[in-house]
């Protein structure tokens, strides 16, 4: 038994150690153009952001988002009431395959 822990073991450490050698992408390679020159965006203090106006949304972004909610919740009442299992169809075909089965037992 212990041998075979050690064997374990061993085979945990060289899979790990195999990770370590994945080929990674490199994050240049998916840069647009112009990213390496941007300037970095300008810091301001915390107290700026949190005494700052508050967001505000217009008429048109509320009324998006509550038509996405009431589709949402209406897609969420479709799929509660939908029947998720087997269905009829392989019902029929089970009972069907089990019959076989019976008559080949009995060959």
């Amino acid at each position: 038994m212990g041998l075979v822990k050690h064997i374990g073991g061993m085979a945990g450490l060289v899979m790990l150690a195999l990770a370590g050698c994945a080929q990674f992408p490199e994050l240049e390679a998916g840069e647009t153009p112009g990213v390496a020159e941007a300037q970095y965006p300008r810091l301001v203090p915390l107290e700026q952001l949190l005494t700052g106006p508050e967001p505000t949304a217009t008429v048109e972004v509320v009324a998006r988002v509550e038509g996405r909610t009431s589709g949402l919740r209406a897609r969420a009442a479709r799929l509660r009431a939908a029947r998720v299992g087997p269905g009829p169809g392989i019902e029929r075909r089970v009972a069907r395959l089990r019959q076989k089965a019976a008559e080949l037992r009995a060959q």
